[in-house]
């Protein structure tokens, strides 16, 4: 066990509560993975809030434009789905989960499809389904082309809109989980911007919490998840007991649109179905450099796509490659990718007649709250889905479009159980935590420092680097209490596990990319780094478990 000398707030610095609530269950976020667990929960429990730190469409899933996997068309199958999942895992994936995963996913899916979502239909009047980076099978379907987080999304807030015994509260952000005497969820702190129900900071008791707030991309300097994704639910559960699993598998998008060395925040994607549909990757000299680098060339899974381009990044000095595809002309990508295809227009490349400048940058948490098949924590109270779990079902690099399927299915399994466990009604109690708050100033150097030391390419000395200067950050302290504050004080609490995790894996797997071990290392690597923090102090431990994806069946590509 590695424990750090790094002391961070154990609860954030916050006025008290001006108001109180009460409601059986808080789900905390407002995409695929919260809106599904609200809208079943509401269904075997009296009363469900949803909390949002923006409006209800501003999280991540409304960005996904590639589409959703599951074994729904012909010849496919749930086995195929798993093999796909656990090659793409690297050994890293939580096999059980991922059964689940594969073999509720279809009737997850098809329920959406009831729900309302309208996803593209071919010809023949059955769903579009296209390929992308790993899959062996097309089992992608999407919807508006490359719009299938937008209509989903749509799809679910009309069906929560159509409820009203399902409160929303938006522009509120969670600060802290308020714990009972037995150390479980009794509630949480929120502060409520203006344009919310209620102003200012209050507490909602509650009799379980479920976390569905996304991920951590803001840690980056360059990202493709919105700007609320500052790793908020990591960071409040870590603060209050639970474990973090796996955050060192950061999966890197390997075509983000490179719009200059001094853009920073939110990037375009260039979805993976772009290359799906027969887009490729050159260099400056127009050599298609992922020939001979993996079976499926351009469509290998995107960890090893991401190193091909940094490394002829770093070969050729160059700051982007290129993704050609202009063959598909103009018909086809209006057609298919009319929300890329008007995006990159906007920034002044037009995909029909010039190529697209890419390069990797940070995409999506494989790591989270650890959780069981269920989505309980290690927190009694505490659910989690979505991309701030851990699941087990991404491993070391997720599989393309399995994230929009993790929280359709991991939803819909808390909502199976959780009102069966429902803890009786308890107050908050003092649990002692000392509080403190991080300077919101500090932010941008955060960012820079993880992006430079603790991004695609890693090494022993850089992740020292980034550990040093991540002490030094996290004693700036904040002079005045704010969101700014607050969310940086959580992208510090997560970006230094991060670190922490990345330093002691000293191996190169999936998305963990050490320069220093180039190799993977299932001798003493195969399983996973655990964060957990007591007042303030982490520690890190490994969890040893066998590698998942030795001696999997041949699958061929079709």
């Amino acid at each position: 066990m590695h424990a750090s000398t790094r002391r961070l707030p154990g609860r954030l610095t916050a006025p008290e509560p001006g108001w109180t609530t009460r409601a059986d269950v808080v789900v905390i976020g407002s995409g695929i993975a919260g809106l599904t667990a609200a809208m079943r929960l509401r269904k075997k429990v009296d009363k469900v809030m949803v909390v949002t730190k923006d409006v209800l469409s501003a999280g991540s899933t409304q960005w996904a434009q590639g589409g959703i996997a599951a074994a729904l068309g012909p010849g496919d199958t749930p086995e195929q789905h798993e093999v796909d999942t656990l090659v793409a895992g690297a050994g890293a994936c939580d096999r059980e989960a991922v059964q689940v995963l594969v073999n509720e996913g279809p009737a997850a899916v098809r329920e959406l499809i009831k729900r309302g979502a309208n996803f593209d239909l071919d010809e023949g009047g059955d769903l579009s389904l296209t390929r992308e980076g790993g899959h062996h099978r097309d089992r992608i379907a999407h919807a508006g082309g490359d719009a299938t987080g937008a209509e989903i999304q749509r799809a679910l807030m009309e069906a929560v809109a159509a409820n009203p015994n399902i409160e929303v509260i938006e522009h509120a952000l969670a600060v802290d989980l308020l714990l009972a005497a037995d150390g479980g969820v009794a509630g949480l702190t929120l502060h409520v911007m203006g344009e919310g129900q209620r102003d200012g900071v209050g507490a909602v008791h509650c009799r379980a919490v479920v976390l569905a707030s996304g991920g951590l991309g803001q840690v980056f300097s360059q990202t493709t998840n919105p700007a609320v994704s500052t790793g908020d639910g990591m960071a409040l559960a870590l603060r209050a007991g639970a474990t973090l699993r796996d955050l060192e598998f950061v999966q890197f998008h390997p075509t983000v649109m490179y719009l200059g060395p001094d853009s920073r925040g939110q990037q375009p994607l260039i979805s993976e179905a772009v290359r799906g549909e027969g887009a490729f990757l050159v260099d400056d000299e127009g050599v298609r450099f992922m020939q001979g680098q993996h079976e499926l060339a351009d469509l290998a899974p995107r960890d090893v796509v991401a190193k091909a381009i940094m490394k002829r990044m770093l070969e050729t000095g160059r700051p982007h490659m290129w993704l050609d595809a202009r063959h598909l002309g103009a018909a086809f990508w209006e057609r298919r990718f009319p929300t890329i295809l008007a995006t990159a227009r906007s920034h002044g490349v037009d995909p029909v007649t010039q190529l697209i400048p890419v390069a990797p940058a940070c995409h999506y948490a494989s790591g989270g709250v650890r959780t069981d098949l269920d989505g309980r924590t290690d927190l009694p109270g505490l659910y989690a889905t979505g991309e701030v779990a851990c699941s087990g079902v991404h491993g070391a690099n997720r599989l393309a479009s399995n994230s929009l399927l993790e929280g359709l299915v991991f939803s819909r399994r808390i909502s199976k159980v959780l009102p069966g466990e429902l803890r009786p009604w308890q107050e908050p109690v003092d649990d002692g935590r000392s509080v403190g708050l991080v300077a919101g100033a500090v932010r941008r150097d955060l960012q820079e420092t993880m992006t430079s030391k603790v991004g695609v390419l890693r090494s022993a000395p850089g992740l020292a680097e980034a550990g040093a200067m991540l002490d030094k950050l996290a004693s700036e302290t904040a002079e005045q209490v704010d969101q700014a504050s607050w969310e940086t004080t959580n992208l510090i609490t997560i970006s230094a596990a991060l670190a922490d995790a990345a330093a002691l894996r000293e191996e190169t797997r999936g998305s963990h990319w050490r320069d220093d071990f180039p190799e993977r290392d299932d001798v003493d690597f195969a399983g996973h780094f655990d964060v957990r923090m007591h007042d303030g102090a982490t520690t890190v431990s490994f969890s040893p478990s066998p590698a998942t994806d030795t001696d999997l069946p041949a699958v061929e590509a079709h």
